[in-house]
């Protein structure tokens, strides 16, 4: 797996700080800053204790299954603003890198939040999810037509995609912030239906 977040801190070197910091029980494999600078910070062959509490297709270890990647952004705490170009070409030349030396399956390329829907919302509304997509990271469901489903439908769905659904509301959410992000109501809306099926196609 790769997942990607956002910092949720003011600087790099705040992030710098806390992520080398072992009393802070943190960790990533890769820091970018916003100039696109990138940190190595652990190594590819070693956990990073970067996703805490989370689940992905029947899979709770996430930890010890996936690469972290965290984007120096401050997040909806400190003021969430838009990923600058140089960080999302820094992002886009070393996932590209990584998908090729890694048997990483697209649909498990994701976010914070899409692992931890009721505790994370990063990278959020902002990040380009599409673009990662179009270089050949993770998936994108470009053709969608809304589907009118009850909610346990679409929760249903959510779960046979991947993800977490004890917490319905807080799966819906999560969804939309990766893949309907003009939404984020945790409403099962036709269109959030659509984007759901349209992905379960996509990896049939």
């Amino acid at each position: 797996m790769l997942v990607l977040h956002y910092t949720g801190l003011r600087t790099c070197t705040d992030a710098l700080d806390r992520l080398c910091d072992p009393a802070a029980k943190v960790s990533a494999h890769y820091l970018i800053d916003e100039d696109g600078t990138t940190y190595a910070l652990v190594a590819e062959d070693r956990r990073a204790w970067h996703a805490g509490v989370s689940f992905w297709r029947g899979e709770r270890d996430v930890n010890g299954r996936s690469l972290g990647i965290e984007l120096v952004n401050p997040g909806h705490e400190f003021g969430y603003r838009s990923f600058p170009e140089a960080q999302m070409q820094a992002l886009l030349e070393l996932g590209q890198d990584i998908v090729a030396r890694h048997p990483i399956p697209a649909r498990n390329v994701v976010g914070h939040s899409d692992v931890a829907p009721a505790r994370k919302q990063d990278p959020g509304e902002l990040f380009d999810w599409p673009r990662l997509s179009q270089r050949g990271i993770g998936l994108w469901p470009n053709k969608v037509e809304p589907v009118a489903a009850p909610e346990s439908e679409v929760v249903a769905m959510l779960g046979e995609y991947g993800y977490d659904t004890a917490e319905p509301q807080a799966a819906i959410l999560a969804f939309q912030r990766h893949f309907h992000a003009t939404r984020r109501d945790g409403v099962a809306c036709a269109e959030t239906a659509g984007r759901i099926k349209a992905l379960l196609r996509l990896v049939a």
